[in-house]
């Protein structure tokens, strides 16, 4: 295991059905059924899109 994440602290996080079964749908279409790669792909879109409304609103 890489040290770099033995430092970063633990979340739990708790998903309805309704985004669980699109985390699903985007693991099968975009990345052959790896529901972890679908849950990281998501996340990074969503932490781009807040900080693009962060930066539209110090404008």
């Amino acid at each position: 295991m890489d040290e770099a994440f033995l430092d970063l602290e633990a979340i739990e996080v708790e998903l309805d059905e309704e985004v669980l079964d699109a985390i699903d749908e985007k693991a099968f279409a975009d990345h052959r059924d790896n529901r972890d790669a679908a849950v990281r792909d998501l996340l990074d879109e969503w932490l781009k899109q807040r900080a693009a409304e962060d930066g539209d609103e110090s404008d």
